[in-house]
């Protein structure tokens, strides 16, 4: 038996990552027409594209390339952004899951810094690592984004390198270009302290007023 990448409901105590369905549409699209400064090398879709992007992604899903989920501010209810799983790779046994991909993320600017972020990777890190047992989770974003690959430090996910001319880029005015990509991964035997961090920077935000 293979492995369908299907991912579950998961709740945080600041965030909870709802499979993503066309009920998020409007949330979605407040999101994202927040102030946008902070999506220089993000594609983050506007209001008007939001109901494609849905069925963009719900069609990833059901070809099992995707499984991807809206993040909703707990205290509110509010829809707050986007993420999930992307390119899952079986064992070479074909039985289980090897490694996966946490993507597609993106957040209105009213949440980011919150801890929002940390708890939702956090979230998708360890049911990954506890539920399906993959040796190898995998984050990458444009080598050029220093934000991003600040945050992916932070959460402890461990920087391997650039693959040059890795994939498309998202950044105003490179259409049909290509970017080089920053990787970064979180391994089975890095988890438990990665877990750790992440525990601990969680309750410092939880803390905060």
């Amino acid at each position: 038996m293979g492995f369908a990448l299907e991912g579950p409901l998961l709740e945080g105590t600041l965030v909870r990552l709802e499979p993503l369905d066309h009920r998020h549409a409007a949330g979605l699209a407040a999101a994202a027409e927040e102030e946008r400064s902070s999506y220089g090398y993000t594609w983050v879709p506007r209001a008007a594209e939001i109901e494609d992007y849905i069925d963009g992604q719900l069609a990833r899903a059901a070809a099992g390339t995707v499984a991807p989920y809206a993040q909703v501010d707990r205290a509110t209810g509010r829809v707050v952004g986007a993420t999930g799983y992307l390119d899952a790779r079986p064992w070479p046994t074909g039985e289980g899951l090897c490694a996966v991909e946490v993507g597609y993320t993106w957040l209105a600017a009213s949440a980011q810094g919150t801890g929002v972020n940390t708890e939702a990777h956090y979230l998708l890190i360890r049911n990954a690592k506890e539920n399906w047992g993959v040796a190898r989770l995998d984050l990458k974003t444009d080598a050029r984004n220093e934000r991003s690959r600040a945050a992916m430090e932070r959460l402890g996910a461990r920087f391997e390198g650039v693959l040059r001319n890795w994939a498309r880029s998202w950044a105003p005015g490179e259409d049909g270009r290509l970017r080089d990509s920053a990787i970064f991964s979180v391994t089975a035997e890095e988890w438990p302290d990665c877990r750790a961090g992440l525990e601990r920077r969680l309750a410092r935000a939880l803390a905060r007023p």
